[in-house]
């Protein structure tokens, strides 16, 4: 009984302090919305592609974050404050994600026609190889044999 009224004291005090956390003050150098949702872009699509094939992004001496602050001229403080300052509002935060998603699935459904076309010349490819491979086949010229 005593341990389930402590337990029961353990999330109440969890939940209070949980509910007194404080608007994260403007940074001086926040990353304004739009370059954010880039940058939030970028970072997904090198978490994708490090769980995907991390060993390539290594053969090619790619170390994402390093590639991302280059890029936007960022450090990564002024990213976490940004971001920590966008993710407080939940709403807007939401926003800017559903931005990034939209942009990965416009460049997914790009890049899926070009392997679908891909493919469709390929097989187009070995359909004709094989085309001919079947007329030559049917068109066997008859062995002439040599009398002594």
């Amino acid at each position: 009984m005593i341990k389930r009224i402590s337990l029961l004291i353990f999330i109440l005090g969890l939940c209070v302090a949980c509910n007194r956390i404080e608007k994260p003050k403007k940074p001086e150098n926040l990353i304004a919305k739009n370059k954010m949702v880039d940058i939030l872009f970028d970072v997904f699509i090198f978490n994708a592609a490090k769980g995907a094939d991390k060993r390539k992004l290594e053969s090619n001496n790619v170390t994402p974050t390093v590639y991302i602050y280059e890029k936007y001229q960022i450090d990564s403080l002024q990213f976490v404050k940004s971001n920590e300052y966008y993710a407080y509002d939940i709403k807007a935060y939401e926003s800017m994600i559903n931005k990034v998603e939209e942009r990965i699935k416009t460049k997914k459904a790009k890049y899926q026609k070009e392997i679908d076309l891909k493919e469709e010349q390929k097989k187009k490819r070995l359909d004709s190889i094989k085309k001919i491979g079947d007329t030559l086949k049917t068109e066997k010229k008859p062995r002439v044999f040599k009398e002594n």
